[in-house]
């Protein structure tokens, strides 16, 4: 009879422990596409966003290598589908980093999983593409998924949004921001070209279950992506584990940045525009500042564009008083570059310039407008003060406070860009019209 109960309690906590291997497998890949392995995909540009266009998604462990099956949306029988196989690594950086759970548990996240990149090459300038994802000689292809390239030159529109902080235990912050973007879709009358992000999406970067659930919204299922890191998505729950690999392993950027930025500091041709996408946390000594500015240099000398833009996490100015902020490490560079148009963020207050030149506002033949986003999550913003500095450069301050949810509308054609900001109720606040100026 012991025997017996020996026997049947090695049995009970054998059953016990391939349960709890199952739970964990199952928190891990909580969110997956129904039938598919893989989970946290998203659209990225390439360096020529006309032509082509860069997948990411993670996988489990264990499984065949990852494809990318593609075609053009109006193939709806999938007849003249390409398959790209995925670049593959493994990813820890996300591992045994202390977090939150949806419902306020405090745990340690155990994740380790495959990322992978498809690079998609040869696409037709301004047309819409559908994917898929799945595994090599294997049945489980995710749901489809969109994006559309961007146009030659010519006329395209963007969604410009910023510091949302999605957060699973106060979902709210991420269901403002999506509501902030519905929106801006319906100001445009139509879907946009691409959405752009000024950083700050995450609430902790090293939170692997934030990214996830993030991409879960449908605005990352049926959309081109681009954005920066910004100092929450550079960090974990407690501050000490500062990394850009957080954001460089949920995107799938170009790789044509400086050393130890590549994936997340670059830059992509979209139309006539050029954008160059900084990283500030590889900034915060002159050693870093100067290594990002020769960067931006060489960029712009060797992408000759219509519009330069350059977009960073951090603010311009200090939107409370209008003191200046990174515009003083910035102007000189952008004036010597042709900078068009430079967007910020990560103050919670929007503010805005008309063109500025040597420290001066011009008639917009030369110079740079800077634009800084306000928060979109309804949590982050922050109060004007009296306004002391820098009144002949801010042409407009807004902020609802505390409280604050606003993004941005964009769109360009081959004479000029412009930008509106709408409040949450789709009110046109404030609207600013960046010149395509004559390159040297």
């Amino acid at each position: 009879m012991k025997r017996n109960r020996t026997f049947i309690g090695l049995a009970v906590m054998l059953i016990m422990a391939a349960c709890g291997f199952r739970t964990q497998a199952a928190a891990q890949t909580t969110a997956h596409d129904a039938g598919s392995h893989s989970y946290t995909v998203i659209a990225n540009p390439g360096e020529n966003a006309a032509r082509q266009a860069r997948i990411n998604w993670h996988r489990d462990e264990g499984l065949p290598g990852g494809i990318c099956i593609f075609t053009e949306a109006a193939d709806k029988e999938w007849k003249h589908s390409r398959t790209v196989k995925a670049e593959e690594e493994l990813c820890t950086a996300f591992d045994s980093l202390y977090s939150k759970k949806a419902d306020g548990e405090n745990f340690y996240e155990r994740v380790r999983f495959i990322r992978c990149c498809a690079a998609l090459e040869g696409l037709k300038p301004s047309t819409a593409y559908m994917y898929r994802i799945g595994t090599e000689g294997g049945n489980d292809l995710g749901e489809v998924r969109y994006f559309r390239t961007a146009p030659r030159s010519g006329k395209w529109s963007a969604g410009i949004i910023s510091d949302f902080h999605s957060y699973p235990p106060l979902p709210r912050r991420l269901e403002a921001a999506v509501a902030m973007l519905d929106t801006l879709k319906e100001r445009n009358g139509k879907d946009f070209d691409i959405i752009l992000h000024a950083g700050d999406i995450c609430a902790w970067g090293g939170s692997y279950s934030f990214w996830k659930r993030l991409y879960e919204e449908p605005y990352f299922h049926n959309y081109m992506w681009a954005g920066t890191n910004g100092n929450h998505d550079n960090m974990d729950r407690q501050a000490k584990r500062l990394s850009n690999d957080y954001f460089r392993f949920v995107n799938a950027n170009p790789l044509n940045g400086y050393a130890g930025e590549e994936g997340v500091c670059y830059h992509f041709k979209y139309g006539d525009a050029l954008f160059i996408i900084l990283n500030n946390e590889s900034m915060r000594d002159e050693e870093g500042l100067e290594a990002a500015q020769e960067w931006v240099r060489r960029t712009i000398a060797e992408n000759p564009a219509g519009y330069v833009i350059v977009m960073e996490h951090y603010q311009w100015f200090f939107g409370e008083n209008g003191k200046t902020s990174h515009y003083g490490r910035w102007k000189d560079l952008f004036d010597e570059c042709g900078v068009d148009l430079a967007v910020g963020a990560n103050n919670h207050i929007y503010a805005r310039t008309g063109a500025v030149f040597a420290g001066k506002e011009t008639d917009g033949k030369k110079g740079t407008v800077y634009v800084q986003l306000p928060s979109s999550d309804n949590e982050r913003g922050q109060d004007l003060k009296d306004w002391t500095d820098n009144k002949d450069l801010i042409k407009f301050r807004w902020s609802e406070g505390g409280n604050t949810v606003g993004a941005i509308l964009m769109h360009a054609d081959r004479r000029r860009l412009r930008l509106t900001l709408y409040d949450r109720y789709g009110n046109a606040v404030d609207e600013v019209t960046v010149l395509r100026k004559k390159k040297k």
